[in-house]
């Protein structure tokens, strides 16, 4: 509440106008609204009724149309660990939890990353939200001692009726193309050694989750790390790096967004590349394009640096929105042209992914 990043993070969120003008007058005047919105706050469930008030206007003001499917194959007296893509920090997570907590369902328990929690304001804030750590950070026989931990708990939260996110690999899917990692499987089965994978990891009810936006809110900084990557082999991150994607993620356009809830995995094989596989499966074809994704693809094919031949079903130009295309416009020209390539592959990429192209 006194926290002075914190409180100006607030301010902007709800008077972004007025906090430019007056930034010390409207942290106070923020402090004094979170004070009323949490004065009834006794417990986490109290804590999400006050969150989801801040998601709501989120919604209002930075998306075109929230939409969710694949919601009545969840049975609600079953916990499940939901593996999503990774686009956003923060707001990939919160957008399941919303479709759960509308949706009558247990809400989620949160894996995120130790690398976040450098501002004391966000590590408390993940804890009151049901967030666990995943500690990135660790290394050796402490990183192995800290996944099995890991493993336990995540095993332990759905035995007892909880629903867990995790991100399919470790990272955001910064280029668009959404893998999932075989070594994440073979930590979730270290909570139940004694079992075979497979047998361990069907105990987890894993329901893969594709989450779509028509819009990345972080677009333009993935192209900038990515271009520094492919230039220097090495993007170096600053200590406030995650926290502007976050603000970044949370406060910026996205246009439509999809939550597709995927078909609890049958799982028959002990192979992690073949279960990891068979999540890439559910999240690739349950993705929901946008004319973005298309408008994308079309000035990479104008360009040369896709190959046509392998392309089909992929709508004609006058097919597509005008206003989507001069959005779009609108938006790369505001882009810098060295950062064109990335950019556009981000959006292209997702497109290619369906058609079994993407590098």
């Amino acid at each position: 509440m006194t926290d002075p990043e914190f409180l100006d993070s607030i301010a902007r969120f709800y008077y972004p106008r007025l906090t430019r003008l007056f930034p010390e007058f409207m942290k106070g005047a923020a402090s004094k609204k979170l004070r009323g919105q949490v004065k009834d706050v006794h417990d986490v469930k109290s804590m999400q009724d006050v969150i989801a008030v801040y998601m709501d206007k989120m919604i209002h003001d930075t998306t075109t149309d929230l939409s969710n499917s694949g919601m009545d194959s969840l049975k609600s007296d079953r916990s499940y660990l939901f593996v999503s893509n990774h686009r956003d920090i923060t707001m990939d997570p919160a957008f399941v939890n919303y479709m759960l907590y509308h949706g009558g369902l247990e809400t989620l328990q949160i894996a995120i990353g130790d690398n976040l929690l450098k501002k004391p304001f966000v590590t408390d804030l993940m804890r009151l939200n049901k967030s666990f750590i995943v500690a990135r950070s660790a290394k050796g026989r402490e990183l192995l001692q800290s996944l099995k931990l890991l493993s336990e708990y995540i095993h332990h939260c759905i035995e007892t009726g909880q629903n867990v996110w995790i991100a399919q690999r470790e990272g955001r899917a910064k280029d668009g193309i959404d893998r999932t990692d075989p070594a994440l499987l073979k930590m979730l089965a270290m909570g139940k050694r004694d079992l075979p994978l497979a047998g361990s990891l069907r105990q987890l009810h894993i329901v893969p989750v594709s989450i779509s936006y028509e819009y990345d809110a972080c677009d333009v900084m993935k192209a900038t790390e990515l271009r520094e990557i492919q230039e220097h082999g090495s993007f170096t991150k600053t200590d406030d790096s995650d926290i502007k994607s976050i603000v970044t993620g949370m406060i910026g356009f996205k246009g439509k967004v999809h939550v597709a809830f995927g078909k609890e995995l049958a799982l028959t094989s002990d192979d992690p590349e073949v279960i990891a596989a068979q999540i890439d499966d559910q999240i690739v074809n349950n993705y929901v394009l946008s004319d973005s994704n298309y408008l994308a693809l079309e000035r990479l094919m104008q360009d040369g640096m896709v190959p046509l031949h392998k392309l089909r079903d992929i709508p004609e130009p006058d097919e597509i929105d005008r206003g989507a295309r001069k959005r779009f416009e609108k938006r790369l020209n505001a882009v810098d042209p060295k950062l064109h390539r990335h950019f556009l592959c981000s959006y292209a990429n997702p497109v290619l992914n369906k058609l079994g192209i993407a590098d």
